[in-house]
């Protein structure tokens, strides 16, 4: 089965410094990068997938700052494939899906950022497309989140969505159990 890896929006604007830093944000993009290198030794084709707001008024992910760019530790090589994206599935209005029809793509890996917006998105959106999903859940990462008048802090909301996306839409792992699936023949 052709595998491919998808890194959703491990940007700056959401690691320390950022506009909207998230709760474990560093650790996800070093669990993230352990697994890009995984993949890379395996020559799976990688495809890296950044936000840019196109919003008005917006005062985060601006065309052009710094919190657009790659976090370092999964920054692309050259030859792999970036896409821009400004809505949280990263199909829409993108040619996400081509690439990985052109690639022969039937089971993609997924990580990335956040967990309970472009990431659980993008993954319901794979899956509807037919593709086999597997999300990395300890390479995502998310952000306390409010409902009415109480916080719901983000170790709940992480595991609240990883366990919706492993009821039907995804196996959802922990990223080494990920690269031993990976060790078998892409």
């Amino acid at each position: 089965m052709k595998t491919g890896l998808l890194l959703i929006d491990i940007q700056n604007e959401y690691l320390p410094g950022g506009r909207m830093e998230l709760a474990g944000g560093r650790a996800a993009a070093r669990t993230a990068a352990r697994l890009l290198a995984r993949c890379r030794e395996r020559n799976i084709p990688v495809i890296h997938v950044r936000h840019i707001t196109t919003r008005p008024g917006a005062d985060s992910f601006l065309p052009g700052s710094e919190g657009i760019r790659f976090a370092d530790p999964v920054r692309p090589l050259d030859g792999e494939e970036v896409i821009s994206k400004h809505f949280p599935n990263s199909f829409r209005e993108t040619g996400l899906a081509e690439t990985l029809r052109r690639a022969g793509t039937e089971r993609l890996v997924l990580c990335g950022m956040m967990s309970h917006m472009c990431v659980d998105a993008t993954v319901r959106a794979a899956f509807d497309l037919g593709l086999e999903c597997i999300v990395a859940h300890d390479a995502c990462a998310t952000r306390d989140l409010c409902f009415g008048h109480r916080t719901v802090p983000a170790a709940q909301v992480h595991a609240a969505f990883m366990a919706a996306l492993a009821a039907v839409y995804a196996r959802v792992l922990p990223a080494g159990e990920v690269e031993n699936l990976l060790k078998a023949k892409p």
